[in-house]
């Protein structure tokens, strides 16, 4: 095993935001492996001399072209893809919610697409199982039903 993404040997920091734009969520259809293709959280890996916080707000920045406040701390995520004999991916995600700020929307580095969804729309969509819990939460913390 190398120290890559894929068939990692440590686990990698990633980092994502429930981002919401009043009732609307902002979803990410992902370029890359994992979960390719899929609609996502926007975010990725923070980088050496990053914070978190500022991690968040980078990835959300170039997936995304929009401005972002962080509101909260949600909760920690294991993404594990594999098995104890060959794990392609592990990450240890931290996703927080957060509020858009401005900018105009546009799909950037690590998304095919970039757009807003009412909570209804983004719930029927087949996302990760974890992803659809944290978009619960945020949509709780914030109020919505």
């Amino acid at each position: 095993m190398s120290d890559t993404r894929k068939n990692p040997n440590r686990p990698h920091v990633g980092v994502g935001a429930a981002v919401f734009n009043g009732d609307k969520i902002l979803l990410i259809k992902r370029a890359n492996e994992p979960k390719k293709g899929q609609w996502s959280l926007p975010g990725g890996a923070q980088k050496v001399g990053e914070t978190v916080r500022e991690a968040i707000m980078r990835e959300v920045t170039e997936e995304t072209g929009l401005l972002v406040q962080l509101d909260q701390l949600l909760d920690v995520v294991d993404f594990i893809e594999g098995d104890n004999e060959a794990i392609e991916f592990h990450y240890t995600l931290i996703d927080f919610a957060a509020s858009y700020l401005g900018g105009q929307i546009q799909a950037g580095s690590d998304a095919e697409e970039a757009r807003f969804f009412s909570l209804d729309e983004a719930l029927s969509l087949p996302l990760w199982t974890e992803t659809k819990r944290i978009i619960r939460m945020a949509a709780k913390a914030r109020g919505l039903p």
